[in-house]
């Protein structure tokens, strides 16, 4: 199932979005800047190892399954279109 799209006006230096155009191949651009998504969950994981890694110690599982719920209710809020945290 897809998700659902909206169409944004955003402002961006010419010469990165001539870049992001010219890479975008066939695809075409919107959906070469739909990679911002895997961005988003990778920042997002960044700041649970941070998190993490702050707290001496090893991790237990639960702390693992609780990171995990995280990051499944973080991508649950990008499709919804919202964040959640």
């Amino acid at each position: 199932m897809r998700e659902p799209t909206g169409k944004y006006s955003i402002t961006m230096p010419r010469d990165i979005a001539e870049a992001a155009r010219s890479r975008s191949g066939p695809s075409g651009l919107s959906a070469y800047v739909a990679a911002v998504a895997r961005q988003i969950e990778r920042d997002n994981l960044s700041e649970l190892i941070q998190v993490a890694e702050a707290e001496p110690g090893p991790i237990t599982d639960d702390e693992v399954q609780a990171m995990r719920d995280q990051l499944h209710q973080a991508r649950q809020g990008q499709a919804n279109g919202g964040t959640a945290a």
